[in-house]
């Protein structure tokens, strides 16, 4: 079983910036991606950013040229960083890992809450 501990989150005005950190354990040698995801009260936990083993990465639309994905393979961790932020960024941050056929190896965490607001 594959372990994550998201941190980093925290309030800040429109237009701030900060930096999540998703720390990985276990087996995870021949993951396909890891990704971050969020989750706003009553809406769908959505795909913010991901990175695959080799290097590529993809992004929502609502944070093209804002956010920012890249991993430290050394400490096993993946980060994101945020720019520009708006309200509507709002939410609870997940990360999680997929094998090749698109299935998660982590059971969903306790997450990260990032507030935006003036």
């Amino acid at each position: 079983q594959v372990q994550l501990v998201e941190s980093g989150g925290g309030l800040v005005q429109p237009g701030g910036s900060l930096r999540l950190s998703c720390a990985a354990s276990g087996s995870i040698f021949r993951f396909y991606s890891m990704g971050w995801y969020r989750q706003a009260p009553g809406k769908q936990r959505e795909l913010v950013a991901a990175i695959t083993s080799g290097g590529n990465t993809d992004y929502g639309d609502s944070v093209k040229g804002r956010f920012t994905i890249s991993r430290d393979n050394a400490k096993n961790t993946v980060y994101l960083q945020m720019n520009s932020l708006k309200p509507e960024d709002t939410a609870v941050y997940y990360c999680n890992v997929r094998n090749r056929i698109g299935e998660y190896l982590a059971v969903w965490g306790q997450g990260t809450l990032v507030t935006v607001s003036s």
